[in-house]
């Protein structure tokens, strides 16, 4: 689909000094280009008036957040004007038959922009995201100001960004919306804790990669405490691993705001999140051990030999599963496949425990492990998640993943 975007009239620096207010860390312009971007758009059609400098637009196609600049044609006009018919007819050539008008201020997320609410090709406000037809265009002479129409079509989800207080709320859009499909009620609850500091990271130099770090030396420090033994160690080091996995939401959610999320950053996260495990399981395996004696370590070698064998047979079938440039969808592909198995008693049964694994579910539940004073259960019941765990898994690479990504994908569709 193609995407239209047209920038407003300006001659003097303040007048065009909104299109580079940065919204959560990204310019205005380049943050509605990359969200057109990553919504499907195959081309964008950038109506770039004369009164702006053209560096600024050969500046902005050299930021990072756009993907594929050769995707970008700039076309510089005088006083274009979208409510008149003439405006319209020297793009003429340009235009495709159906394309999608997206207001330069429009802050939405690509999810939004891409599910956008179906709509008869003929728009009742130019004020917001909407698709439009050529022949919508070529019915009538002049176009009257779409928003005196007495239709109403909806609109994605969004806000134009046109003041400070209006910049502040689309800030708060993005941060409140940068969780994913997959989300349940632990991780989103623990999302929203998050939110007040991802919006605080958006304006500094912090990358999605610093605070995955940040989680794992998090995680250390509370092996730390965990080892010391003894209830107040385990509460304490329970709370500190709770804060570590909250650095896991937040560098997810900070990525997908600043268009910085990358197949390394995925693999890189679940390779963090691997290292915490290991980290707190050996933390709590010297704690038991300084309180139980010698058995706990052997209890202990077995719950990290699990744990490595899961973390290992996961990676190879998140690998087997996915193409090498999209590894984010591997969880949701298992999802579907297990939805389609649902006839198979296993799968059934998987589907049902597999969300308790994840880690934003984990965080919560070792806290309350601690303060019941259970963490001897918890070791144990670990003991034989870890091994539960990659048995299944090398199960359903038998199962699922024998065909190539391209192929699976074929499967799911049909």
């Amino acid at each position: 689909m193609q995407f239209v975007v047209a920038l407003p009239e300006a001659t003097s620096p303040a007048g065009y000094a909104r299109l580079t207010q940065e919204i959560c860390g990204v310019p205005l312009l380049t943050r509605t280009l990359a969200t057109a971007q990553r919504a499907g758009a195959h081309q964008l059609l950038l109506i770039w008036p004369r009164s702006i400098p053209a560096a600024m637009a050969e500046a902005l196609l050299r930021a990072p957040q756009i993907k594929k600049p050769e995707e970008v044609a700039v076309i510089e006009v005088r006083n274009f004007d979208p409510n008149m018919r003439s405006s319209w007819s020297n793009l003429e050539n340009q235009l495709e038959d159906r394309f999608v008008w997206l207001p330069w201020n429009w802050v939405t997320n690509a999810r939004a922009l891409a599910n956008r609410p179906e709509s008869d090709d003929s728009p009742s406000s130019w004020e917001a995201p909407a698709r439009v037809s050529k022949a919508w265009l070529s019915k009538i002479a002049i176009v009257i100001a779409p928003n005196l129409h007495s239709q109403t079509v909806p609109v994605p989800e969004g806000i134009a960004v046109t003041s400070e207080a209006t910049a502040a709320a689309a800030e708060r859009f993005l941060v409140a919306r940068s969780g994913k499909v997959l989300d349940g009620i632990h991780t989103s609850f623990n999302r929203r804790l998050c939110r007040p500091a991802v919006r605080w990271l958006t304006h500094t130099p912090a990358t999605p990669n610093q605070v995955t770090f940040g989680g794992v030396v998090v995680s250390a420090i509370s092996a730390v405490a965990f080892a010391r033994g003894g209830y107040w160690p385990y509460v304490v080091g329970a709370l500190l691993f709770y804060l570590a996995g909250l650095f896991d939401e937040m560098d997810g959610m900070l990525a997908r705001i600043t268009f910085a999320d990358s197949p390394m950053g995925t693999w890189l996260e679940g390779f963090a999140d691997g290292l915490s495990y290991l980290f707190l399981f050996v933390g709590i395996t010297i704690g038991l051990y300084r309180q139980h004696g010698t058995r706990e370590l052997w209890l202990g070698l077995a719950l990290l030999v699990g744990t490595a064998l899961a973390l290992i047979v996961t990676n190879f079938q998140r690998k087997r599963a996915t193409t090498a440039d999209r590894p984010n969808e591997y969880l949701g592909t298992f999802y579907k496949m297990l939805e389609n198995d649902k006839g198979n008693f296993i799968s059934r049964q998987v589907r049902m425990v597999h969300a308790f694994q994840k880690r934003g579910v984990m965080i919560i539940y070792i806290p309350i492990f601690a303060v019941l004073n259970l963490i001897p259960l918890l070791f144990y019941l670990a003991i034989l998640g870890s091994h539960l765990t990659w048995i299944i898994v090398l199960y359903y690479n038998q199962r699922f993943f024998k065909q190539a990504p391209t192929t699976l994908r074929k499967i799911q569709a049909s």
